[in-house]
Protein backbone atom coordinates (compact mmCIF):
# COMPACT_ATOMS: atom_id res chain seq x y z
CA UNK A 1 0.00 0.00 0.00
CA UNK A 2 0.98 3.24 -0.89
CA UNK A 3 1.01 6.65 2.07
CA UNK A 4 -0.79 9.05 1.02
CA UNK A 5 0.52 12.36 1.85
CA UNK A 6 -0.42 15.85 2.62
CA UNK A 7 -4.72 14.85 1.96
CA UNK A 8 -6.89 16.37 4.53
CA UNK A 9 -10.22 16.30 3.93
CA UNK A 10 -12.32 18.70 6.27
CA UNK A 11 -16.02 17.59 6.99
CA UNK A 12 -17.57 21.27 8.90
CA UNK A 13 -14.95 21.77 11.89
CA UNK A 14 -14.01 17.74 11.18
CA UNK A 15 -10.22 16.95 9.82
CA UNK A 16 -9.57 14.04 8.36
CA UNK A 17 -5.41 13.61 7.13
CA UNK A 18 -5.28 10.13 5.12
CA UNK A 19 -2.67 8.39 5.33
CA UNK A 20 -3.61 4.93 3.49
CA UNK A 21 -6.70 5.24 1.32
CA UNK A 22 -6.62 1.46 -0.59
CA UNK A 23 -8.85 -1.36 -0.90
CA UNK A 24 -7.43 -3.30 1.64
CA UNK A 25 -7.31 -0.88 4.25
CA UNK A 26 -8.06 3.41 4.85
CA UNK A 27 -6.18 4.88 7.60
CA UNK A 28 -6.48 8.65 8.72
CA UNK A 29 -5.88 10.76 11.56
CA UNK A 30 -9.67 12.10 13.00
CA UNK A 31 -8.93 15.37 14.27
CA UNK A 32 -12.11 16.70 16.67
CA UNK A 33 -12.48 20.22 17.92
CA UNK A 34 -14.63 20.84 21.10
CA UNK A 35 -18.57 20.04 20.74
CA UNK A 36 -17.77 19.90 17.00
CA UNK A 37 -20.72 18.02 15.36
CA UNK A 38 -19.93 15.16 14.59
CA UNK A 39 -21.57 11.97 11.93
CA UNK A 40 -24.34 10.87 13.24
CA UNK A 41 -24.93 7.11 14.71
CA UNK A 42 -24.59 4.48 12.08
CA UNK A 43 -22.77 1.26 11.08
CA UNK A 44 -20.78 0.19 8.41
CA UNK A 45 -22.06 -3.15 6.39
CA UNK A 46 -18.80 -4.64 5.37
CA UNK A 47 -16.08 -2.77 7.34
CA UNK A 48 -14.81 -3.06 10.69
CA UNK A 49 -13.18 0.19 12.55
CA UNK A 50 -10.43 0.25 14.29
CA UNK A 51 -9.48 3.67 16.76
CA UNK A 52 -6.06 4.61 18.60
CA UNK A 53 -6.29 7.55 20.79
CA UNK A 54 -3.49 10.12 19.64
CA UNK A 55 -4.32 13.67 21.79
CA UNK A 56 -7.44 14.78 23.86
CA UNK A 57 -10.48 12.65 24.52
CA UNK A 58 -13.32 11.17 22.11
CA UNK A 59 -15.99 9.74 23.71
CA UNK A 60 -16.87 7.12 21.79
CA UNK A 61 -20.28 5.12 21.61
CA UNK A 62 -20.68 1.20 20.63
CA UNK A 63 -24.09 -0.12 20.58
CA UNK A 64 -25.09 2.11 23.52
CA UNK A 65 -21.87 1.44 25.41
CA UNK A 66 -20.19 4.86 26.24
CA UNK A 67 -15.85 4.62 26.14
CA UNK A 68 -13.67 7.92 26.37
CA UNK A 69 -10.51 7.39 24.50
CA UNK A 70 -7.38 9.03 25.88
CA UNK A 71 -3.77 8.90 24.16
CA UNK A 72 -2.93 5.20 24.11
CA UNK A 73 -6.56 3.82 24.11
CA UNK A 74 -7.72 1.82 21.78
CA UNK A 75 -11.36 0.47 20.32
CA UNK A 76 -12.59 -1.78 18.14
CA UNK A 77 -15.99 -1.62 16.63
CA UNK A 78 -16.85 -4.76 14.59
CA UNK A 79 -18.94 -4.34 11.26
CA UNK A 80 -23.04 -3.87 12.49
CA UNK A 81 -22.17 -2.31 15.50
CA UNK A 82 -24.21 1.18 15.57
CA UNK A 83 -21.55 4.00 16.83
CA UNK A 84 -20.86 7.28 16.88
CA UNK A 85 -18.16 9.69 18.00
CA UNK A 86 -18.38 12.70 20.63
CA UNK A 87 -15.62 15.27 21.67
CA UNK A 88 -17.53 16.70 25.06
CA UNK A 89 -14.53 17.98 26.40
CA UNK A 90 -12.54 21.23 26.27
CA UNK A 91 -9.40 20.32 23.57
CA UNK A 92 -8.74 18.96 20.27
CA UNK A 93 -9.17 15.40 20.12
CA UNK A 94 -7.52 12.83 17.60
CA UNK A 95 -7.67 9.44 16.69
CA UNK A 96 -5.85 7.41 14.49
CA UNK A 97 -8.60 5.59 12.34
CA UNK A 98 -8.73 2.22 10.67
CA UNK A 99 -11.07 0.56 8.40
CA UNK A 100 -10.51 -2.43 6.70
CA UNK A 101 -10.86 -3.66 4.77
CA UNK A 102 -10.83 0.07 2.99
CA UNK A 103 -14.51 0.08 0.91
CA UNK A 104 -15.27 3.26 3.07
CA UNK A 105 -12.38 5.55 1.44
CA UNK A 106 -11.33 9.07 1.26
CA UNK A 107 -13.83 9.57 -1.96
CA UNK A 108 -16.95 8.82 0.70
CA UNK A 109 -15.48 11.40 3.29
CA UNK A 110 -15.31 14.02 0.20
CA UNK A 111 -18.84 13.19 -0.82
CA UNK A 112 -20.37 14.03 2.88
CA UNK A 113 -18.15 17.01 2.57
CA UNK A 114 -19.30 18.48 -0.53
CA UNK A 115 -23.20 18.15 1.38
CA UNK A 116 -22.37 19.30 4.84
CA UNK A 117 -19.90 22.14 3.65
CA UNK A 118 -22.89 24.33 2.52
CA UNK A 119 -23.90 27.87 4.07
CA UNK A 120 -27.44 26.17 6.04
CA UNK A 121 -28.72 23.29 6.36
CA UNK A 122 -27.16 19.99 4.98
CA UNK A 123 -29.81 17.26 2.59
CA UNK A 124 -29.90 14.83 5.03
CA UNK A 125 -31.60 13.18 2.27
CA UNK A 126 -28.53 13.22 -0.10
CA UNK A 127 -26.11 12.32 3.03
CA UNK A 128 -27.78 9.19 3.62
CA UNK A 129 -27.42 7.94 -0.41
CA UNK A 130 -24.41 8.98 -0.39
CA UNK A 131 -23.72 6.71 3.08
CA UNK A 132 -25.63 3.94 1.84
CA UNK A 133 -24.09 3.76 -1.29
CA UNK A 134 -20.55 3.49 0.49
CA UNK A 135 -22.01 0.99 2.55
CA UNK A 136 -22.62 2.93 5.95
CA UNK A 137 -26.24 2.51 7.30
CA UNK A 138 -27.59 5.54 9.25
CA UNK A 139 -29.74 4.95 12.30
Amino acid sequence: MEAVRNDIVRIGQLELRFLISEVGATVFEFTVPSRARVPAPHSHRDADEFLYGLEGTLTVIVDGQTREIRAGDAIFIPRGAVHHHENLHDGTAKVLATITPGTIGRRYFEEIAEVVNVPGKPDLGKANEIMLRHGLVPV
